[in-house]
């Protein structure tokens, strides 16, 4: 009798001491939280989170053999060229950052692309001096120089630990076997067409029969196959010099392109320092130009620290009123002080202190909304201390991170893929200022800094972001969305640290976008009627947006990882173990 006691006591004590455990782990870190109304996926030992699921997998894959998070990354970025042609690409740039947790290092690659030799800086005016867009969107004109393959191969052999090979491998799969046509990609086809049928190579890969392929079947790409090949087999060279380069010359010579042998020969990624910023004790790092994303990220973040988003609400008209304000502020010295670094002074110092946030700030009316036409523009050197982009993010166990925007800028770019490559190409030169105060596709407007010249990269909004707490990694997050992205990874912040969201309801909260001109705030779906007419009276012009970016994120609190791919599009996954 005196046994059995003995052992229920040891199993109560036990019992007693696990149901403790686990409640103080959960008041650390909850797994299940039954308050919220959506759920990120968790894992412990490595996320990948992406816009196309079969490159999630391989991504996930790498990881689980103990490649690192660059290693999935490239080969991620590598896999979305095929199952993602619309965005993802070897016939593009982007922007890559990248966190070493070994000796906390944060890491900015510029991979975008520049102009050709021969650009020149009225090359999309017609002979009224008006900007034609179709040279400048549709053309073999509008075509900058591709730097995605340079770039993940440079991130790959710098900071990887697998081979090209390994990293392409599953790419030259989906290539070669094929994947299923998902309702996604055969819809944005469809929206593609006008600009894929008017390239006779395009036509024939994406329509035969005049059609796309249909939903079920297997979509297999030999040709791209055949160029993913010669990378794992040359490296860069198999693009800048060798058989491809050969390829993309002479379409660019029998169609009117700029694009030369030297042009490709001379590329080069480059490794630039990361803008940094602090917002409420969370350290932010992001992409410095020829990105405008970092830049106006922090600066935003600036001007906002100082009011009481907490108190005013998530989404309320206030709150939104606030925020809409600040990014009209931000995009208006976006038109002004943006461009290369390389060939422009870009006032960074001043345009991310906080002097001048207090300076700005007070230029904001709580109560009602300024006109877009009456934001004078500032001066911040005194103050010195593609809807169809696609994002990425990837954690590994060791706490490495990589952040990573890339792009086409339109869906599918020029729509032009070049003969026997596989290989479509972009249409980033539409990125440049044609003509100074006149809107790009975006409506973006901007001046001077921004406008065409040699080996000049273009400006751009995409805004991979990583930001840090303790010198931990803690969230990592990025979007497409062209004009947007920037405000969208600014509300993925906000609704983190602000509002105490978890990544997934972070993610799904409906959105909202103001960029200086047109005078426009746009509104998502889901910000009520009510909170439409307070921002009505306070002087916004409102108007009805479309889905606003595609967030891939992943947030590390203590030893757990939560990711969520936003629903925003069809096909995107995160996945972790």
């Amino acid at each position: 009798m005196v046994k059995v006691k003995k052992i229920y006591l040891w199993i109560l004590t036990a019992t007693l001491v696990l149901i403790i455990g686990v409640e103080y782990s959960f008041s650390q870190s909850p797994i299940y939280d039954t308050k919220s109304i959506i759920h990120p996926v968790v894992a412990t030992d490595g996320m990948v989170s992406s816009q196309e699921k079969l490159s999630t997998q391989a991504g996930l894959q790498v990881l689980k053999e103990g490649g690192n998070a660059i290693d999935a990354a490239v080969t991620v970025g590598f896999a979305l060229a095929v199952t993602l042609p619309r965005a993802g690409n070897i016939g593009g740039g982007g922007f890559m950052i990248i966190h070493r947790a070994e000796n906390n290092e944060n890491i900015a690659l510029d991979y975008r692309e520049k102009a050709p030799l021969k650009a020149t800086r009225d090359m999309f005016l017609n002979e009224k001096g008006d900007v034609d867009n179709n040279k400048s969107r549709f053309s073999h004109l509008a075509v900058g120089v591709p730097g995605t393959v340079a770039g993940l191969i440079f991130a790959l052999e710098k900071y990887g630990t697998i081979s090209l090979e390994r990293a392409l491998q599953p790419a030259i799969e989906l290539a070669e076997k094929g994947f299923p046509v998902t309702l996604d990609f055969y819809e944005s086809l469809e929206f593609a067409r006008k600009s894929l049928q008017q390239n006779s190579v395009s036509q024939s890969l994406f329509f035969p029969n005049n059609n796309p392929p249909v939903v079920g079947s297997i979509f297999q790409q030999p040709e791209l196959a055949h160029s993913l090949k010669l990378i794992a087999q040359q490296g860069k060279k198999a693009f800048y010099e060798g058989e491809i380069a050969t390829n993309i010359v002479k379409e660019m010579e029998a169609n009117g392109g700029l694009i030369s042998l030297d042009d490709l020969k001379k590329y080069e990624p480059k490794i630039r320092n990361s803008i940094e910023g602090e917002y409420h004790g969370y350290k932010i790092y992001s992409m410095p130009p020829p990105s405008s994303g970092g830049v106006h990220l922090v600066q935003m973040l600036n001007i906002l620290e100082s009011f009481d988003l907490k108190k005013l609400g998530q989404n309320t008209a206030n709150t939104i009123h606030l925020m809409a304000e600040t990014m009209k502020l931000a995009y208006a010295d976006r038109a002004k002080y943006l461009g290369d670094p390389d060939f422009i002074s870009v006032p960074i110092e001043g345009l991310i202190s906080e002097k001048y946030a207090d300076f700005l700030r007070l230029q904001i009316d709580q109560k009602k909304a300024i006109p877009s036409e009456k934001i004078s523009l500032n001066n911040p050197h005194n103050f010195r201390e593609s809807y169809e982009t696609t994002h990425y993010s990837v954690v590994d166990k060791n706490g490495n991170a990589v952040s990573n925007t890339y792009t086409l800028n339109f869906s599918y770019g020029t729509g032009i893929t070049v003969p026997n490559t596989g290989i479509l190409l972009n249409n980033e030169m539409d990125d440049f200022v044609a003509k100074p105060g006149i809107g790009n596709a975006y409506n973006l407007t901007g001046g001077e800094f921004n406008a065409i010249a040699p080996e000049k990269r273009m400006l751009s909004s995409m805004t991979p972001t990583i930001v840090m707490k303790d010198d931990q990694v803690f969230l990592v997050t990025g979007s497409p969305g062209g004009s947007t992205i920037i405000n969208t990874v600014l509300q993925i912040i906000v609704n983190v640290i602000d509002f105490d969201m978890n990544i997934a309801e972070a993610t799904v909260s409906p959105r909202f976008h103001h960029q200086w001109l047109p005078d426009k705030l746009l509104l998502e779906r889901g910000i009520n009627q009510d909170t439409r007419q307070l921002l009505e009276e306070k002087g916004h012009n409102l108007t009805d947006s479309n889905a606003i970016g595609s967030t891939q994120s992943i947030m590390k609190v203590d030893n757990s990882l939560y990711g969520f791919s936003d629903t925003r599009r069809r096909e995107a996954l995160t996945l972790g173990f």
